[in-house]
């Protein structure tokens, strides 16, 4: 049996991944903010029901010492640390010229500092067990083309993609893979609210953002949780051992690069 640790897992994304990997059979540990403590103990719920293990842990992911704590809490309370996937992560609509240092620095926090802390604490952990693994980060489409109004966005995704691809190499001695997924346009909280600060930007109705956004999609629908848990259940199995440094677009035909 494996152990996993999905971070941003009361909700979204996140959330699905989680119980995807249940199914697949992995203990599944889940993580958010304090204050995503019902939706993250209902997701526990959830994937205990599939019978396997969980636990559910609150931290930071921009802080070092939760990341540390939540790392050795996964592998104490689960026997193990064999998955790790980076997956919490805020988004800004804004136009460049109206964004301030700090919310700069907030988004860079999360997106960007979060992920390295979650990758190298991960890393630790399995390079100790000394049994291989497998780490998995959240980049976007945002992270292959920068879009406007998601300028600082896209710069925190960009940096994920760079960063994946430097751990893998560096820690591919320790028989650990380092992989990105890249989502489109998902069906999710965080996109009803960038389709909210994009609709009062340009001055149009609720969803009309959305709908324009998603008939640039070739597979003619905007992406669930479940399409990207997809694809990261890939990352997380045996079937992708030969693969890593990679950041792939789970966006139904939006970029081809």
């Amino acid at each position: 049996m494996t152990t996993a640790h999905v971070t941003g897992a009361a909700r979204g994304i996140g959330r699905s991944i989680a119980l995807r990997l249940a199914r697949d059979g992995h203990d599944v540990a889940v993580s958010d903010l304090a204050g995503m403590a019902e939706a993250l103990d209902d997701t526990r719920k959830e994937i205990e029901a599939t019978g396997v293990r969980s636990v559910a842990l609150h931290g930071d992911v921009s802080d070092p010492a939760s990341v540390r704590a939540l790392v050795q809490d996964t592998a104490t309370e689960l026997g193990s640390l064999d998955v790790f996937v980076a997956n919490a992560g805020i988004a800004q609509t804004k136009a460049l010229l109206d964004v301030t240092p700090e919310e700069y620095d907030t988004l860079h926090a999360v997106n960007g500092r979060g992920v390295f802390l979650c990758y190298t604490e991960a890393a630790r952990q399995m390079i100790k067990q000394g049994t291989g693994g497998k780490i998995i980060g959240a980049s976007s489409i945002a992270g292959h083309k920068g879009f406007g109004l998601l300028g600082i966005y896209s710069s925190t995704k960009f940096g994920v993609r760079a960063l994946t691809q430097a751990a893998a190499q560096e820690w591919a001695e320790h028989g650990i893979t380092v992989n990105a997924y890249c989502p489109g346009i998902v069906d999710t909280q965080m996109w009803v609210e960038v389709d909210h600060d994009l609709g009062e930007i340009n001055g149009v109705g609720e969803g009309e953002s959305m709908k324009a956004m998603a008939e640039g999609i070739t597979l003619g629908r905007v992406s669930t949780g479940e399409d990207v848990a997809a694809y990261v259940s890939f990352l997380a199995g045996q079937d992708s051992n030969y693969m890593t440094g990679q950041a792939a677009l789970i966006d139904g035909g939006m970029l081809f690069v």
